[in-house]
Protein backbone atom coordinates (compact mmCIF):
# COMPACT_ATOMS: atom_id res chain seq x y z
CA UNK A 1 0.00 0.00 0.00
CA UNK A 2 1.17 3.40 -0.91
CA UNK A 3 3.03 5.65 2.13
CA UNK A 4 0.70 8.01 3.72
CA UNK A 5 1.41 11.95 2.43
CA UNK A 6 1.77 13.15 6.22
CA UNK A 7 1.28 17.00 6.33
CA UNK A 8 2.84 18.86 8.67
CA UNK A 9 -0.08 20.62 10.23
CA UNK A 10 -3.64 18.44 10.05
CA UNK A 11 -6.72 19.69 8.85
CA UNK A 12 -9.00 19.91 11.19
CA UNK A 13 -11.98 17.26 10.66
CA UNK A 14 -15.19 18.27 13.06
CA UNK A 15 -16.15 21.73 13.12
CA UNK A 16 -19.12 23.91 14.77
CA UNK A 17 -20.47 26.85 13.45
CA UNK A 18 -21.89 29.67 16.18
CA UNK A 19 -23.86 32.79 13.99
CA UNK A 20 -23.44 35.34 16.60
CA UNK A 21 -25.21 38.61 15.27
CA UNK A 22 -22.19 40.13 14.73
CA UNK A 23 -19.52 37.38 13.70
CA UNK A 24 -19.80 33.57 12.92
CA UNK A 25 -17.17 31.40 14.81
CA UNK A 26 -15.64 28.32 13.92
CA UNK A 27 -14.90 25.54 16.91
CA UNK A 28 -12.74 22.36 15.80
CA UNK A 29 -14.21 19.73 17.71
CA UNK A 30 -12.27 16.95 16.42
CA UNK A 31 -10.24 17.03 20.21
CA UNK A 32 -7.25 18.84 18.59
CA UNK A 33 -7.96 21.55 21.59
CA UNK A 34 -7.06 24.24 18.64
CA UNK A 35 -8.04 28.06 18.57
CA UNK A 36 -11.59 28.79 17.29
CA UNK A 37 -11.81 31.58 14.11
CA UNK A 38 -13.88 34.26 14.66
CA UNK A 39 -15.10 36.13 10.75
CA UNK A 40 -16.74 39.18 11.38
CA UNK A 41 -19.80 39.72 10.17
CA UNK A 42 -19.08 43.72 9.04
CA UNK A 43 -15.98 43.11 6.88
CA UNK A 44 -14.90 39.26 6.63
CA UNK A 45 -11.52 39.78 8.23
CA UNK A 46 -10.63 37.13 10.41
CA UNK A 47 -8.45 36.07 13.75
CA UNK A 48 -8.34 33.35 15.82
CA UNK A 49 -9.41 33.55 19.19
CA UNK A 50 -8.77 31.80 22.72
CA UNK A 51 -12.30 30.46 23.07
CA UNK A 52 -16.40 30.85 21.90
CA UNK A 53 -17.73 34.15 22.93
CA UNK A 54 -19.88 33.87 26.05
CA UNK A 55 -23.61 33.82 24.71
CA UNK A 56 -26.36 36.60 26.01
CA UNK A 57 -29.80 37.25 25.35
CA UNK A 58 -28.82 39.74 22.88
CA UNK A 59 -26.18 37.60 21.64
CA UNK A 60 -28.67 34.34 20.72
CA UNK A 61 -26.04 32.13 18.28
CA UNK A 62 -27.14 29.77 15.53
CA UNK A 63 -25.38 26.29 15.83
CA UNK A 64 -24.70 23.84 13.61
CA UNK A 65 -22.16 21.19 12.56
CA UNK A 66 -20.07 21.42 9.49
CA UNK A 67 -17.73 19.75 7.32
CA UNK A 68 -15.19 22.17 6.37
CA UNK A 69 -14.12 25.84 5.23
CA UNK A 70 -14.26 26.12 1.19
CA UNK A 71 -12.73 29.91 1.29
CA UNK A 72 -14.01 33.20 1.04
CA UNK A 73 -15.26 35.92 -1.49
CA UNK A 74 -15.06 39.53 -1.81
CA UNK A 75 -17.56 41.42 -4.00
CA UNK A 76 -17.95 45.58 -4.17
CA UNK A 77 -18.86 45.81 -0.42
CA UNK A 78 -19.43 42.67 1.58
CA UNK A 79 -17.58 39.23 1.92
CA UNK A 80 -19.04 35.75 1.80
CA UNK A 81 -17.85 32.77 3.84
CA UNK A 82 -18.14 29.49 2.17
CA UNK A 83 -17.97 26.24 4.36
CA UNK A 84 -19.38 22.79 3.54
CA UNK A 85 -23.05 22.62 5.41
CA UNK A 86 -23.53 18.71 4.42
CA UNK A 87 -21.11 16.00 3.35
CA UNK A 88 -20.91 11.97 2.69
CA UNK A 89 -18.54 9.05 2.73
CA UNK A 90 -18.34 7.88 -0.81
CA UNK A 91 -15.10 5.33 -0.05
CA UNK A 92 -11.25 5.75 -0.10
CA UNK A 93 -8.39 6.71 -2.12
CA UNK A 94 -5.30 5.16 -1.68
CA UNK A 95 -6.46 4.26 2.21
CA UNK A 96 -7.92 7.57 2.53
CA UNK A 97 -11.39 8.58 3.46
CA UNK A 98 -12.92 10.65 0.42
CA UNK A 99 -15.91 12.85 1.10
CA UNK A 100 -18.55 14.48 -1.23
CA UNK A 101 -20.19 17.70 -0.72
CA UNK A 102 -24.01 17.25 -0.66
CA UNK A 103 -24.67 21.02 0.43
CA UNK A 104 -22.55 24.45 0.24
CA UNK A 105 -23.77 27.59 2.69
CA UNK A 106 -23.11 30.83 1.90
CA UNK A 107 -22.69 33.11 4.86
CA UNK A 108 -23.11 36.72 4.35
CA UNK A 109 -20.34 39.55 5.66
CA UNK A 110 -21.99 42.54 4.59
CA UNK A 111 -23.22 44.30 7.65
CA UNK A 112 -20.74 47.24 5.81
CA UNK A 113 -23.50 47.69 3.30
CA UNK A 114 -25.58 49.66 4.82
CA UNK A 115 -23.10 52.49 4.22
CA UNK A 116 -22.71 51.98 0.70
CA UNK A 117 -24.31 53.69 -2.59
CA UNK A 118 -27.29 52.77 -4.17
CA UNK A 119 -25.73 51.69 -6.83
CA UNK A 120 -23.02 49.44 -4.86
CA UNK A 121 -26.15 47.83 -3.31
CA UNK A 122 -27.60 46.90 -6.67
CA UNK A 123 -24.48 45.39 -8.23
CA UNK A 124 -23.59 43.63 -4.67
CA UNK A 125 -27.29 42.33 -4.87
CA UNK A 126 -26.70 41.13 -8.66
CA UNK A 127 -23.74 39.45 -7.53
CA UNK A 128 -24.89 37.78 -4.62
CA UNK A 129 -27.68 36.25 -6.53
CA UNK A 130 -24.43 34.68 -8.38
CA UNK A 131 -23.79 33.14 -4.97
CA UNK A 132 -26.69 31.43 -4.62
CA UNK A 133 -26.25 29.54 -8.07
CA UNK A 134 -22.80 28.90 -6.74
CA UNK A 135 -24.29 26.97 -3.51
CA UNK A 136 -26.07 24.26 -6.16
CA UNK A 137 -22.59 23.34 -7.36
CA UNK A 138 -22.38 19.53 -8.39
CA UNK A 139 -19.62 17.10 -8.08
CA UNK A 140 -17.21 18.20 -5.34
CA UNK A 141 -14.40 15.99 -3.18
CA UNK A 142 -11.98 16.34 -0.67
CA UNK A 143 -10.13 14.21 1.73
CA UNK A 144 -9.01 15.69 5.09
CA UNK A 145 -5.90 13.19 4.71
CA UNK A 146 -4.75 13.24 1.02
CA UNK A 147 -4.33 15.14 -1.91
CA UNK A 148 -6.60 14.54 -4.26
CA UNK A 149 -5.60 16.88 -7.02
CA UNK A 150 -2.62 14.30 -7.22
CA UNK A 151 -2.60 11.32 -8.73
CA UNK A 152 -1.73 7.55 -7.57
CA UNK A 153 1.74 8.35 -9.51
CA UNK A 154 2.45 11.72 -8.54
CA UNK A 155 1.68 11.57 -4.64
CA UNK A 156 4.08 8.29 -4.88
CA UNK A 157 6.73 10.90 -6.52
CA UNK A 158 6.19 13.82 -3.88
CA UNK A 159 9.89 14.22 -1.96
CA UNK A 160 10.10 14.13 1.61
CA UNK A 161 10.04 17.88 2.27
CA UNK A 162 7.17 18.03 0.04
CA UNK A 163 4.83 15.62 1.83
CA UNK A 164 5.67 17.43 5.44
CA UNK A 165 3.61 20.39 3.76
CA UNK A 166 0.00 21.47 4.25
CA UNK A 167 -1.96 19.71 2.07
CA UNK A 168 -3.25 23.05 -0.01
CA UNK A 169 0.35 23.16 -0.63
CA UNK A 170 1.23 20.22 -1.70
CA UNK A 171 -1.85 20.81 -4.02
CA UNK A 172 -1.81 21.06 -8.39
CA UNK A 173 -3.60 24.57 -8.69
CA UNK A 174 -5.17 23.32 -11.87
CA UNK A 175 -7.49 21.04 -9.96
CA UNK A 176 -7.91 22.60 -6.92
CA UNK A 177 -11.57 24.17 -7.21
CA UNK A 178 -11.42 26.52 -4.66
CA UNK A 179 -7.87 28.17 -5.25
CA UNK A 180 -8.98 31.67 -5.37
CA UNK A 181 -11.37 31.28 -2.51
CA UNK A 182 -8.74 29.99 -0.23
CA UNK A 183 -6.75 32.99 -0.69
CA UNK A 184 -7.79 35.35 2.21
CA UNK A 185 -7.23 32.02 4.59
CA UNK A 186 -3.48 31.53 3.14
CA UNK A 187 -3.05 35.23 4.06
CA UNK A 188 -4.03 34.91 7.60
CA UNK A 189 -1.81 31.80 7.83
CA UNK A 190 -5.15 29.25 8.65
CA UNK A 191 -3.35 26.30 7.09
CA UNK A 192 -5.64 23.74 9.47
CA UNK A 193 -9.00 25.24 7.91
CA UNK A 194 -7.68 25.11 4.76
CA UNK A 195 -9.23 22.40 2.57
CA UNK A 196 -8.67 21.48 -0.74
CA UNK A 197 -11.75 20.83 -2.98
CA UNK A 198 -12.05 19.14 -6.14
CA UNK A 199 -14.95 19.09 -9.14
CA UNK A 200 -15.07 16.31 -11.34
CA UNK A 201 -16.41 12.61 -9.95
CA UNK A 202 -15.76 9.83 -7.68
CA UNK A 203 -17.13 5.97 -8.21
CA UNK A 204 -15.49 3.19 -7.39
CA UNK A 205 -16.67 -1.00 -6.78
CA UNK A 206 -15.44 -4.13 -5.32
CA UNK A 207 -16.15 -7.50 -7.34
CA UNK A 208 -14.73 -10.77 -7.10
CA UNK A 209 -12.48 -12.58 -9.68
CA UNK A 210 -12.26 -16.19 -8.60
CA UNK A 211 -11.25 -16.36 -4.84
CA UNK A 212 -9.48 -12.57 -5.11
CA UNK A 213 -11.43 -9.61 -4.61
CA UNK A 214 -10.40 -6.72 -7.13
CA UNK A 215 -11.64 -2.70 -5.95
CA UNK A 216 -11.61 -0.32 -8.93
CA UNK A 217 -11.67 3.38 -8.18
CA UNK A 218 -12.51 6.18 -11.24
CA UNK A 219 -11.77 9.76 -10.27
CA UNK A 220 -12.32 12.59 -12.82
CA UNK A 221 -10.46 16.03 -11.53
CA UNK A 222 -12.07 19.18 -13.79
CA UNK A 223 -9.05 21.83 -14.75
CA UNK A 224 -10.07 25.00 -13.16
CA UNK A 225 -8.17 27.44 -15.82
CA UNK A 226 -11.19 27.35 -18.23
CA UNK A 227 -13.83 25.70 -16.55
CA UNK A 228 -17.27 26.57 -17.32
CA UNK A 229 -20.15 25.61 -19.77
CA UNK A 230 -21.21 23.68 -22.47
CA UNK A 231 -21.79 26.58 -25.11
CA UNK A 232 -19.96 29.43 -23.11
CA UNK A 233 -16.45 27.80 -22.54
CA UNK A 234 -15.42 26.17 -26.34
CA UNK A 235 -11.75 26.25 -27.37
CA UNK A 236 -8.35 27.26 -25.65
CA UNK A 237 -7.41 30.09 -24.61
CA UNK A 238 -4.69 32.08 -26.15
CA UNK A 239 -2.20 30.42 -23.40
CA UNK A 240 -3.37 27.28 -24.55
CA UNK A 241 -5.70 25.97 -21.67
CA UNK A 242 -8.94 24.07 -23.01
CA UNK A 243 -12.54 24.26 -21.89
CA UNK A 244 -13.24 21.06 -20.39
CA UNK A 245 -10.09 19.57 -19.72
CA UNK A 246 -10.46 16.83 -17.04
CA UNK A 247 -7.80 14.63 -15.76
CA UNK A 248 -9.19 10.63 -15.32
CA UNK A 249 -7.69 8.31 -12.84
CA UNK A 250 -8.21 4.46 -13.26
CA UNK A 251 -6.95 2.61 -10.06
CA UNK A 252 -7.11 -0.58 -9.16
CA UNK A 253 -5.76 -2.50 -5.73
CA UNK A 254 -5.82 -6.39 -5.78
CA UNK A 255 -3.52 -9.00 -3.92
CA UNK A 256 -1.51 -5.89 -2.27
CA UNK A 257 -0.80 -4.65 -5.54
CA UNK A 258 -2.21 -0.45 -6.49
CA UNK A 259 -1.96 -0.22 -10.06
CA UNK A 260 -3.07 3.57 -11.86
CA UNK A 261 -3.56 4.82 -15.28
CA UNK A 262 -4.28 8.58 -16.16
CA UNK A 263 -6.40 9.39 -19.29
CA UNK A 264 -6.99 13.23 -19.99
CA UNK A 265 -9.81 14.79 -22.55
CA UNK A 266 -10.52 18.60 -23.51
CA UNK A 267 -11.46 20.97 -26.12
CA UNK A 268 -9.83 21.14 -29.14
CA UNK A 269 -6.92 23.56 -28.44
CA UNK A 270 -7.00 26.80 -30.54
CA UNK A 271 -9.52 29.45 -30.29
CA UNK A 272 -12.91 28.76 -31.50
CA UNK A 273 -16.26 29.64 -30.05
CA UNK A 274 -20.13 28.96 -30.72
CA UNK A 275 -22.14 31.90 -29.95
CA UNK A 276 -25.53 31.26 -28.47
CA UNK A 277 -28.16 32.38 -30.88
CA UNK A 278 -31.10 29.91 -30.27
CA UNK A 279 -30.03 27.89 -33.10
CA UNK A 280 -29.94 24.37 -32.03
CA UNK A 281 -26.68 23.86 -33.55
CA UNK A 282 -25.05 27.46 -33.22
CA UNK A 283 -22.23 27.93 -35.97
CA UNK A 284 -18.39 27.21 -35.14
CA UNK A 285 -16.83 30.31 -35.51
CA UNK A 286 -12.37 29.93 -35.46
CA UNK A 287 -11.25 32.93 -33.89
CA UNK A 288 -7.61 34.41 -35.16
CA UNK A 289 -7.09 30.68 -37.24
CA UNK A 290 -3.47 32.53 -37.77
CA UNK A 291 -2.31 31.26 -34.21
CA UNK A 292 -3.90 28.22 -34.02
CA UNK A 293 -0.41 26.27 -34.49
CA UNK A 294 0.71 28.30 -31.79
CA UNK A 295 -1.68 27.80 -29.40
CA UNK A 296 -2.27 24.38 -29.86
CA UNK A 297 1.73 24.04 -29.52
CA UNK A 298 1.72 25.63 -26.00
CA UNK A 299 -1.49 23.47 -24.86
CA UNK A 300 0.55 20.05 -26.01
CA UNK A 301 4.16 21.31 -24.54
CA UNK A 302 2.43 21.88 -21.11
CA UNK A 303 0.87 17.92 -21.44
CA UNK A 304 4.20 16.70 -22.49
CA UNK A 305 5.77 19.13 -19.37
CA UNK A 306 3.05 17.43 -16.98
CA UNK A 307 2.82 13.89 -18.38
CA UNK A 308 5.04 12.64 -20.91
CA UNK A 309 4.48 11.99 -24.54
CA UNK A 310 1.06 12.13 -25.70
CA UNK A 311 -1.46 10.47 -28.47
CA UNK A 312 -4.05 12.93 -29.37
CA UNK A 313 -7.33 10.82 -30.61
CA UNK A 314 -9.95 12.84 -32.56
CA UNK A 315 -13.25 12.12 -32.71
CA UNK A 316 -14.64 15.00 -34.36
CA UNK A 317 -16.53 14.68 -37.70
CA UNK A 318 -14.54 15.17 -40.88
CA UNK A 319 -17.85 16.66 -42.58
CA UNK A 320 -20.05 19.67 -41.95
CA UNK A 321 -19.03 22.53 -39.41
CA UNK A 322 -17.38 19.95 -37.38
CA UNK A 323 -15.05 19.26 -40.01
CA UNK A 324 -13.27 22.30 -40.75
CA UNK A 325 -12.83 22.31 -36.90
CA UNK A 326 -11.07 18.74 -37.22
CA UNK A 327 -9.08 19.83 -40.10
CA UNK A 328 -7.55 23.15 -38.28
CA UNK A 329 -6.89 20.80 -35.42
CA UNK A 330 -5.25 18.16 -37.73
CA UNK A 331 -2.87 20.55 -39.14
CA UNK A 332 -1.95 22.23 -35.86
CA UNK A 333 -1.12 18.83 -33.99
CA UNK A 334 0.54 16.73 -36.88
CA UNK A 335 3.87 17.43 -35.28
CA UNK A 336 2.86 16.68 -32.12
CA UNK A 337 2.39 12.58 -31.58
CA UNK A 338 4.29 9.91 -29.58
CA UNK A 339 3.13 6.34 -29.77
CA UNK A 340 4.46 5.52 -26.19
CA UNK A 341 2.07 5.32 -23.03
CA UNK A 342 2.69 2.77 -20.04
CA UNK A 343 0.95 2.49 -16.45
CA UNK A 344 1.97 2.89 -12.93
CA UNK A 345 2.42 -0.14 -10.71
CA UNK A 346 3.07 -0.48 -7.23
CA UNK A 347 4.02 -4.00 -5.76
CA UNK A 348 2.35 -4.59 -1.94
CA UNK A 349 5.81 -2.98 -0.33
CA UNK A 350 4.67 0.09 -1.97
CA UNK A 351 7.72 -0.06 -4.73
CA UNK A 352 7.08 1.50 -8.27
CA UNK A 353 7.53 -1.74 -10.63
CA UNK A 354 6.08 0.52 -13.84
CA UNK A 355 5.95 4.03 -14.37
CA UNK A 356 3.47 5.76 -16.34
CA UNK A 357 5.61 7.87 -19.16
CA UNK A 358 2.89 9.55 -21.46
CA UNK A 359 -1.12 10.23 -22.03
CA UNK A 360 -3.84 9.76 -24.39
CA UNK A 361 -5.59 13.10 -24.83
CA UNK A 362 -8.79 12.48 -26.51
CA UNK A 363 -11.75 14.70 -27.78
CA UNK A 364 -14.96 15.40 -29.95
CA UNK A 365 -17.00 18.46 -29.74
CA UNK A 366 -18.40 18.09 -26.44
CA UNK A 367 -15.55 16.22 -25.02
CA UNK A 368 -18.57 13.81 -23.20
CA UNK A 369 -20.73 11.61 -25.15
CA UNK A 370 -18.10 10.03 -27.63
CA UNK A 371 -14.89 10.87 -25.80
CA UNK A 372 -16.10 9.39 -22.72
CA UNK A 373 -17.26 6.04 -24.67
CA UNK A 374 -13.46 5.88 -26.28
CA UNK A 375 -12.00 6.46 -22.79
CA UNK A 376 -14.01 3.59 -21.20
CA UNK A 377 -12.97 1.37 -24.35
CA UNK A 378 -9.10 2.64 -23.76
CA UNK A 379 -9.28 2.07 -19.61
CA UNK A 380 -10.63 -1.58 -20.34
CA UNK A 381 -7.78 -2.19 -22.64
CA UNK A 382 -5.46 -1.14 -19.75
CA UNK A 383 -7.10 -2.77 -16.90
CA UNK A 384 -7.03 -5.94 -18.75
CA UNK A 385 -3.30 -5.78 -19.46
CA UNK A 386 -2.74 -4.33 -15.32
CA UNK A 387 -4.64 -7.67 -14.03
CA UNK A 388 -2.50 -9.93 -16.67
CA UNK A 389 0.63 -8.12 -15.45
CA UNK A 390 0.26 -8.92 -11.76
CA UNK A 391 -0.57 -12.37 -12.38
CA UNK A 392 -4.80 -12.08 -11.93
CA UNK A 393 -5.76 -12.46 -15.65
CA UNK A 394 -4.53 -15.56 -17.90
CA UNK A 395 -3.20 -14.57 -21.85
CA UNK A 396 -6.41 -14.94 -23.23
CA UNK A 397 -8.67 -13.87 -20.14
CA UNK A 398 -10.71 -10.21 -20.19
CA UNK A 399 -12.84 -8.56 -18.54
CA UNK A 400 -16.10 -9.93 -20.84
CA UNK A 401 -14.89 -13.47 -19.51
CA UNK A 402 -16.61 -12.13 -15.83
CA UNK A 403 -19.88 -11.16 -16.13
CA UNK A 404 -20.41 -9.15 -12.43
CA UNK A 405 -17.33 -7.88 -13.06
CA UNK A 406 -17.68 -6.57 -16.59
CA UNK A 407 -21.06 -5.20 -15.69
CA UNK A 408 -19.25 -3.19 -12.46
CA UNK A 409 -17.08 -2.15 -14.56
CA UNK A 410 -19.52 -0.81 -17.36
CA UNK A 411 -21.70 1.10 -14.92
CA UNK A 412 -18.20 3.17 -13.20
CA UNK A 413 -17.27 4.39 -16.65
CA UNK A 414 -21.49 5.28 -17.43
CA UNK A 415 -21.66 7.08 -14.03
CA UNK A 416 -18.58 8.94 -14.61
CA UNK A 417 -19.48 9.90 -17.58
CA UNK A 418 -22.92 11.19 -16.16
CA UNK A 419 -20.97 13.29 -13.84
CA UNK A 420 -18.78 15.25 -15.89
CA UNK A 421 -21.77 15.67 -18.51
CA UNK A 422 -24.12 16.60 -16.10
CA UNK A 423 -21.36 19.28 -14.94
CA UNK A 424 -20.49 20.72 -18.64
CA UNK A 425 -23.77 20.55 -20.04
CA UNK A 426 -26.62 20.33 -17.55
CA UNK A 427 -27.31 16.87 -18.38
CA UNK A 428 -25.98 12.95 -18.06
CA UNK A 429 -23.80 12.02 -21.26
CA UNK A 430 -25.52 10.87 -24.54
CA UNK A 431 -24.59 7.21 -25.73
CA UNK A 432 -24.81 6.18 -21.96
CA UNK A 433 -26.59 3.45 -22.68
CA UNK A 434 -23.69 2.00 -25.12
CA UNK A 435 -21.23 2.49 -22.34
CA UNK A 436 -23.60 0.17 -19.59
CA UNK A 437 -24.50 -1.66 -22.22
CA UNK A 438 -22.49 -2.73 -24.95
CA UNK A 439 -25.11 -1.23 -27.68
CA UNK A 440 -27.33 0.87 -28.27
CA UNK A 441 -30.87 0.81 -27.07
CA UNK A 442 -34.53 2.17 -27.74
CA UNK A 443 -34.62 3.41 -23.84
CA UNK A 444 -30.99 4.97 -24.69
CA UNK A 445 -32.47 6.87 -27.84
CA UNK A 446 -35.18 8.17 -26.60
CA UNK A 447 -33.54 9.50 -23.33
CA UNK A 448 -30.84 10.98 -25.45
CA UNK A 449 -33.07 13.25 -27.21
CA UNK A 450 -34.72 14.15 -24.32
CA UNK A 451 -31.18 15.04 -22.93
CA UNK A 452 -30.47 16.85 -26.03
CA UNK A 453 -33.79 19.24 -25.59
CA UNK A 454 -32.24 19.92 -21.91
CA UNK A 455 -29.20 20.41 -23.56
CA UNK A 456 -30.98 23.10 -25.77
CA UNK A 457 -32.56 24.79 -23.10
CA UNK A 458 -29.69 25.33 -20.57
CA UNK A 459 -27.20 26.10 -23.15
CA UNK A 460 -29.55 28.63 -24.23
CA UNK A 461 -31.46 30.27 -20.86
CA UNK A 462 -29.63 28.77 -18.23
CA UNK A 463 -25.83 28.24 -18.67
CA UNK A 464 -24.68 32.22 -19.03
CA UNK A 465 -25.73 32.78 -15.27
CA UNK A 466 -24.11 29.73 -14.38
CA UNK A 467 -20.92 30.80 -15.87
CA UNK A 468 -20.79 34.56 -14.57
CA UNK A 469 -21.16 32.20 -11.09
CA UNK A 470 -18.28 30.12 -11.98
CA UNK A 471 -16.00 32.55 -12.98
CA UNK A 472 -16.84 34.59 -10.40
CA UNK A 473 -15.57 31.66 -7.98
CA UNK A 474 -12.54 30.68 -9.94
CA UNK A 475 -11.36 34.57 -9.62
CA UNK A 476 -11.47 34.68 -13.82
CA UNK A 477 -13.19 38.28 -12.87
CA UNK A 478 -13.27 41.07 -10.34
CA UNK A 479 -16.62 42.96 -8.72
CA UNK A 480 -16.21 46.52 -9.33
CA UNK A 481 -19.76 49.23 -10.26
CA UNK A 482 -18.55 49.64 -13.44
CA UNK A 483 -19.45 53.25 -15.09
CA UNK A 484 -20.19 51.80 -18.54
CA UNK A 485 -22.27 49.18 -17.40
CA UNK A 486 -25.71 48.89 -18.84
CA UNK A 487 -28.40 47.25 -16.60
CA UNK A 488 -30.89 45.28 -17.85
CA UNK A 489 -33.63 47.57 -17.25
CA UNK A 490 -32.27 50.44 -19.66
CA UNK A 491 -33.05 48.21 -22.69
CA UNK A 492 -36.48 49.31 -24.25
CA UNK A 493 -39.09 48.27 -26.40
CA UNK A 494 -40.04 44.20 -26.81
CA UNK A 495 -36.60 43.65 -25.04
CA UNK A 496 -38.02 44.10 -21.75
CA UNK A 497 -40.56 41.88 -22.05
CA UNK A 498 -39.01 39.28 -24.17
CA UNK A 499 -38.30 35.99 -22.41
CA UNK A 500 -38.40 32.18 -23.75
CA UNK A 501 -41.50 31.09 -22.53
CA UNK A 502 -43.08 33.41 -24.08
CA UNK A 503 -41.27 32.99 -27.28
CA UNK A 504 -41.72 29.20 -27.08
CA UNK A 505 -45.17 29.44 -26.16
CA UNK A 506 -46.35 31.89 -29.08
CA UNK A 507 -44.03 29.51 -31.41
CA UNK A 508 -46.09 26.23 -30.16
CA UNK A 509 -49.29 28.04 -29.89
CA UNK A 510 -48.33 28.88 -33.93
CA UNK A 511 -47.39 25.30 -34.94
CA UNK A 512 -50.43 23.64 -33.28
CA UNK A 513 -53.08 25.99 -35.05
CA UNK A 514 -51.35 25.66 -38.57
CA UNK A 515 -51.44 21.59 -38.01
CA UNK A 516 -55.33 21.58 -37.34
CA UNK A 517 -56.02 23.89 -40.11
CA UNK A 518 -53.39 21.46 -42.35
CA UNK A 519 -55.92 18.68 -40.88
CA UNK A 520 -59.25 20.51 -41.83
CA UNK A 521 -58.46 21.78 -45.69
CA UNK A 522 -59.31 18.47 -47.18
CA UNK A 523 -63.10 19.49 -45.79
CA UNK A 524 -63.11 22.89 -46.49
CA UNK A 525 -60.93 25.00 -48.59
CA UNK A 526 -61.44 27.95 -46.25
CA UNK A 527 -58.73 26.52 -43.41
CA UNK A 528 -56.09 27.03 -46.15
CA UNK A 529 -56.50 30.75 -45.98
CA UNK A 530 -55.90 29.97 -42.04
CA UNK A 531 -53.26 28.09 -42.47
CA UNK A 532 -51.33 30.63 -44.76
CA UNK A 533 -52.11 33.19 -42.14
CA UNK A 534 -50.98 31.31 -38.87
CA UNK A 535 -47.94 29.33 -40.34
CA UNK A 536 -46.95 32.82 -41.48
CA UNK A 537 -47.04 34.33 -37.84
CA UNK A 538 -44.71 30.99 -36.85
CA UNK A 539 -42.52 31.46 -38.91
CA UNK A 540 -42.31 35.38 -38.53
CA UNK A 541 -41.88 34.51 -34.49
CA UNK A 542 -39.36 31.93 -34.90
CA UNK A 543 -37.74 34.22 -37.11
CA UNK A 544 -37.52 37.31 -34.57
CA UNK A 545 -36.42 34.51 -31.65
CA UNK A 546 -33.44 33.85 -33.89
CA UNK A 547 -32.79 37.31 -35.04
CA UNK A 548 -32.80 38.60 -31.22
CA UNK A 549 -31.41 35.49 -29.96
CA UNK A 550 -28.95 37.57 -27.39
CA UNK A 551 -32.20 39.00 -25.89
CA UNK A 552 -33.39 35.85 -24.47
CA UNK A 553 -30.00 34.09 -23.69
CA UNK A 554 -28.48 34.83 -20.56
CA UNK A 555 -25.16 36.78 -20.89
CA UNK A 556 -22.57 37.37 -18.86
CA UNK A 557 -23.14 40.96 -18.30
CA UNK A 558 -21.56 42.91 -14.91
CA UNK A 559 -17.82 41.36 -14.91
CA UNK A 560 -14.97 42.74 -15.65
CA UNK A 561 -11.65 40.79 -16.39
CA UNK A 562 -9.49 39.97 -13.30
CA UNK A 563 -5.87 41.66 -13.58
Amino acid sequence: MMERAESGQKLYTRMRLWEFPDEYVIEPTDGSSSSPLAVSRVDGSMKLIDGVPECSALRVPKIKTIFGVVGMLKLVAGSYLVVISEGESVGSYLGHPIFKISSLKILPCDHSLKDSSVEQKKVETEFSGLLRVAERTSGLYFSYHTNLTLSAQRLHDLGDESKLLPLWRQAEPRFLWNNYMLEALIDNKLDPYLLPVVQGSFQNFQAAIGKDIVEVTLIARRCTRRNGTRMWRRGADPDGYVANFVESEQIVHMNGFTTSFVQVRGSMPFIWEQIVDLTYKPKFEIVKPEDASQVAERHFLDLRKKYGAVIAVDLVNEHGGEGRLSEKFAKATQHIISDDVRYLLLNEKGEKIKEQIGVVRTNCIDCLDRTNVTQSMIGRRMLEIQLRRIGVFSAEETISSHPNFDDSFKILWANHGDDISIQYSGTPALKGDFVRCGQRTAQGILKDGWNALARYYFNNFSDGVKQDAIDLLHGHYIVSVNRDMTPPSQTGGLENIASFPLALSLVMTGFFLSMMSLCRVPYDLRHLFFLLIWASLTAAIAAFVKANGRIFCNRPRLHKPRR
